[in-house]
């Protein structure tokens, strides 16, 4: 999501804005006051035209105040939330000019008016496409024959591409970054739709960029454009049977679900990469506000969403006005409407259904009805590693592929899950067997990975034989795909093999792979370890104390990584990590241990560390982190858990922020401000920290770790600036008999582990360090 992604990256005004009951207001009243322009949308009302802080006043069919708001520096205004009708009026006050009447519209995703999908788009090149309320969008067309742009690093693409010719099997990117930049996407990955045959049209979303309109985070007005931009594009002549699929990492991962969900009767399958399940769980992880990369992100977003100039919005659209490009500058006059961001985040530190639910994935994927292609990293160090609870909610699509691995935000493009991306994208949208563009696709792979993850350039980096791709006719491909199980795990990404054998520490092949028929993994038990004395994870309740920690957020660094968590740093192989993972200080933790595995075991999952905490504090925030300690004395991070002490009741029914019931695996937290409840000094209560997902392999002979502390120093760019206390705290965790202090983790049975126990360091985003141990300072009263 974060603008560090890799890239691999006219003027056209419709006649149609007439017919959008767009009102100009009368200057016959004053003569001397410029006129200005209100337009309905969907719950809402904007005008532009209006002098610089100029106050309006929103009136309803009879005449009565619904609204007053004052116009921006600009001399735009919206009002939001207003209920659909027609005979709405918009008034300069105190006794300007008054529009004619307005009809507002509900945000259901029907078109107001199907001709708006009339306007033509060219087949290549920049251009602003209409929306049913009359904002223009910016877009970007690349048609297979002029792959994307490439921004930086640049990109040399292999000689003797294929002289494709329209029609054109058609994908959309669209998201809030500068998509729509003529020189190439802005954390876009069109060129690789580009190579495999595709023509792309990159889209800005409105209120970004040089688009119209005003940003407003995921508010349903942006999937009612996302349904607009698939009509419109589906239509034009050069699109191969007039249906459009959708591509994305990451932002524009995500805009693919929320656009799905309005049902484009031309949106043919959606391929999100790298996304979130729900908002929270990359925002306030446990409860604790993520100020590492969320709130920076949303910071982010908020600037760019800003009046293009040369100090503020987006760069590339500064310098097209300067170019010259007048309707980009004039689409800037509703940019300063855009939300407060960081205000709506401070608002919903809990969790509040109406605010949160249309924001949250997870709630309406289930509406989606068409094939889908996600993948997703356990340990995505933007979106984090909860992804994978999204598979079990695609209720409504038959067909649905699901490929998870451990790995960062990069990683959703490896070379064994790009492939199969490829092959969805194939037969689900150009109707065509993979085989045809399978050889250019190939040939570009060591390119393309060295461009997006900073490999260097003797790492040579390629897509492993794929049978999809062998089988002649579409109809062959497409029934062997079918017959692909739902989803697919790769372990020990990082730990195997390129397809000539070489195996170079930390490049992007898994080490083995399993699949399996649906997302939880049937036949999954629920494994307990309990903890014990001398930090002991035991399979029985053994022994009675409590051990204590002093609580403290800044006892480790922010995070574990060098500064380049991107290409050439955190993306690259081992020879390119800069990891610093380092220890708690002594006291600063507490730390269990299990006895040497037996036999291989294989967790696929999220699970729990179930804890009897005492704190001297009113409220406190706990970490978990598992790791793998193996014979050779090596410590491999696996996954985190968080929790706000305070936050601890667990919801109850399936009405819950993940739409499903808390269970010993996937305990749910209420995150109801109606449910904060402080801790006592005096005793000990029961915390469940829930973990992220993971999918591991266990190896016979090496130990599971847990290691309770205060949040930071495990995340490449996560941390906690916010935590609680503010101080330090004297927390106690205790082990008896009546108080099961306990490890929970989901272990799938029957998974053959053909490989032994990666090389430290090679697993892609799991660090690994020399173990040391923590010795805990235990009481027994």
């Amino acid at each position: 999501m974060r603008n560090h992604v890799a890239s691999l990256r006219i003027s056209l005004i419709a006649a149609l804005i007439a017919s959008l009951c767009v009102a100009v207001a009368t200057s016959a009243a004053a003569p001397q006051t410029k006129a200005f322009t209100a337009q309905g949308s969907a719950k809402q009302v904007y005008a532009t035209g209006l002098p610089a802080g100029a106050q309006a006043v929103l009136l309803d069919g009879s005449g009565h105040r619904v609204a007053t708001k004052a116009a921006d520096s600009l001399g735009g205004l919206i009002f939001y939330g207003v209920e659909p009708g027609a005979g709405y009026r918009v008034r300069q006050l105190p006794n300007g000019p008054q529009s004619g009447p307005i009809t507002v519209h509900s945000e259901q995703s029907a078109p107001w008016d199907p001709k708006v999908y009339d306007q033509p788009v060219p087949d290549q090149g920049y251009g602003y496409l209409t929306t049913r309320d009359g904002t223009q969008l910016a877009y970007k067309v690349w048609p297979p024959t002029t792959p994307a742009g490439q921004g930086t690093p640049p990109l040399t693409l292999p000689s003797g591409l294929p002289d494709y010719a329209p029609p054109y099997p058609t994908l959309i990117e669209y998201s809030g970054y500068g998509y729509a930049n003529p020189s190439g996407p802005e954390s876009g990955i069109a060129v690789l739709a580009n190579l495999m045959g595709f023509a792309v049209v990159d889209v800005n979303m409105r209120g970004t960029g040089c688009s119209g309109g005003a940003f407003n985070f995921f508010e349903p007005l942006q999937s009612l454009d996302g349904y607009d931009v698939i009509e419109t594009i589906a239509r034009q002549p050069w699109v191969r049977d007039h249906k459009v699929g959708m591509m994305g990492i990451s932002y524009g991962g995500i805009s693919q679900l929320f656009t799905a969900q309005t049902h484009p009767p031309s949106l043919e399958a959606i391929s999100p990469l790298s996304v979130l399940d729900a908002t929270a769980t990359t925002l306030y992880p446990g409860g604790i506000l993520n100020t590492g990369f969320a709130v920076a992100w949303a910071k982010e977003r908020q600037e760019q969403a800003k009046p293009a100039g040369p100090h503020s919005g987006q760069a590339w659209a500064y310098q097209r006005i300067q170019q010259g490009d007048t309707t980009c500058k004039d689409n800037q006059v509703l940019h300063g409407m855009a939300q407060d961001l960081l205000a709506t985040i401070r608002a919903n530190s809990h969790y509040r259904p109406a605010v949160a639910d249309p924001l949250d994935p997870i709630t309406f994927v289930h509406k989606i009805k068409i094939p889908v292609f996600m993948a997703c990293q356990w340990q995505d160090e933007q979106t984090g590693g909860h992804c994978p609870n999204l598979a079990a909610h695609f209720t409504g699509a038959k067909k649905k592929w699901f490929t998870f691995t451990n790995g960062a935000h990069i990683d959703s493009l490896d070379p064994e899950t790009y492939n199969r991306w490829y092959d969805f994208l194939q037969l689900y949208v150009a109707h065509q067997a993979p085989a045809e563009s399978a050889a250019v696709t190939a040939a570009a792979a060591p390119v393309i990975y060295q461009a997006a993850m900073g490999l260097p350039q003797d790492d040579v980096v390629t897509l492993p034989p794929d049978p999809i791709q062998t089988m002649p006719t579409y109809d062959a491909a497409l029934a062997a795909f079918e017959k692909l199980p739902s989803v697919r795990v790769l372990f020990d990404n990082g730990a195997g093999s390129s397809p000539t054998g070489q195996a170079t520490a930390g490049n992007p092949y898994p080490g083995f792979e399993q699949s399996f028929s649906q997302f939880p993994i049937p036949g999954t038990v629920a494994r307990q370890w309990y903890l014990g004395p001398k930090g002991t994870l035991n399979d029985q309740v053994g022994g009675k104390g409590f051990d204590e920690y002093t609580s403290d957020a800044k006892a480790l660094p922010l995070n574990d990584f060098g500064s380049n968590t991107g290409g050439g740093g955190l993306w690259g192989n081992a020879s390119q990590w800069q990891w610093k993972w380092k220890q708690n200080p002594s006291g600063t933790a507490v730390s269990y241990l299990t006895a040497p595995l037996k036999t291989n075991t294989t967790v696929i999952g999220a699970g729990a560390v179930h804890l009897w905490v005492r704190s001297s504090t009113p409220d406190v925030d706990l970490q978990a982190t598992i790791s793998e300690v193996d014979p050779a004395g090596h410590e491999t991070f696996v996954q985190n858990g968080w929790l706000r002490a305070s936050e601890r009741k667990l919801a109850t029914g399936s009405n819950t922020i993940f739409k499903q019931p808390s269970t010993l695996l996937a305990p749910i937290p209420s995150m109801l401000a109606s449910d904060v409840q402080p801790m006592p000094s005096d005793r000990f209560v029961e915390v469940v920290i829930p973990l992220y997902y993971e999918g591991h392999a266990y190896r016979a002979g090496t130990r599971i770790r847990v290691t309770i502390a205060a949040p930071n120093g495990t995340q490449p760019i996560w941390s906690f600036g916010q935590t609680e206390p503010k101080g330090t705290a004297k927390v106690s965790i205790a082990f008896s008999a009546k108080m099961p202090s306990s490890l929970v983790m989901p272990v799938v049975p029957g998974v053959a582990v053909p490989t032994g126990i990666p090389p430290c360091p090679s697993l892609r985003n799991e660090p690994c360090r020399p173990y040391a141990p923590i010795v805990n300072r235990t009481s027994t009263h």
